[in-house]
């Protein structure tokens, strides 16, 4: 049989990331009850096949949403070198949460409760996946330790209170409830502000923690420690 018409590797590979979005659009947007292979396909310029092709069933193409977006996420983290400065360092692995969320914004909605998913539900290991991503700033948080920035204490905690507040954050911005006018401070002011503040609770001076979080954020229209 002729494979003349088959998709190369690189032509499949786009039409999988295109399902991908597609599908996490869809589920943010409308929901479950709107997703169908059919809709998919007609919106990527694909056939059915092409679905069943790449993750064997809908319910799988869900479940690989979230593996989708870990990978991603974890991209943009790996961009992040390692720095001197660990408070500096951890303000900028936290910079990468706000800007996952813009530019990924379906997908962090699968991959973090934004999206009903209904029948298609997350497996544990799924969610062991995302709750993985929690681990991300924790060695950088265990050297402000270490530099005698932080407190000694447990990291893991500290981890999870840092990312309730990135969590918090992400989705008021979503929601459009966070504006520069008329109140003065827009979501670009209030992350540095935010690390600042979390740095100081957990141990820095206002002085050093003010002076790291700025090194990580260098376009920022205000200084973060505020005035």
């Amino acid at each position: 049989m002729s494979t003349d018409n088959a998709p190369g590797p690189s032509e499949a590979g786009d039409i999988r990331r295109r399902l991908l979005d597609q599908a996490a659009r869809v589920l943010a947007e409308q929901g479950p009850a709107a997703l169908s292979a059919r809709r998919l396909v007609r919106a990527v310029g694909a056939s059915t096949m092409a679905v069943y092709t790449h993750f064997g069933s809908m319910p799988s193409l869900v479940r690989e949403l979230m593996r989708e977006g870990v990978d991603r996420f974890r991209a943009r983290l790996a961009g992040v070198a390692q720095d001197a400065d660990p408070v500096t360092e951890l303000a900028a692995l936290c910079a990468v949460y706000q800007e996952f969320v813009r530019a990924e914004p379906h997908l962090y909605a699968v991959m973090f409760g934004g999206s009903p998913l209904a029948g298609f539900e997350l497996s544990a290991e799924d969610r062991d996946m995302g709750t993985g991503l929690l681990e991300a700033p924790r060695a950088a948080i265990r050297r402000c330790m270490a530099a005698g920035r932080f407190r000694d204490g447990d990291s893991r905690l500290l981890v999870r209170q840092l990312w309730c507040q990135l969590h918090g954050l992400a989705q008021l911005d979503r929601a459009r409830f966070l504006t520069a006018a008329p109140y003065g401070y827009g979501p670009d002011e209030v992350l540095p502000a935010l690390l600042r503040d979390f740095a100081v609770g957990a141990g820095d001076s206002p002085r050093e923690a003010a002076a790291s979080v700025a090194a990580a954020f260098p376009e920022a229209a205000r200084d973060p420690a505020g005035g």
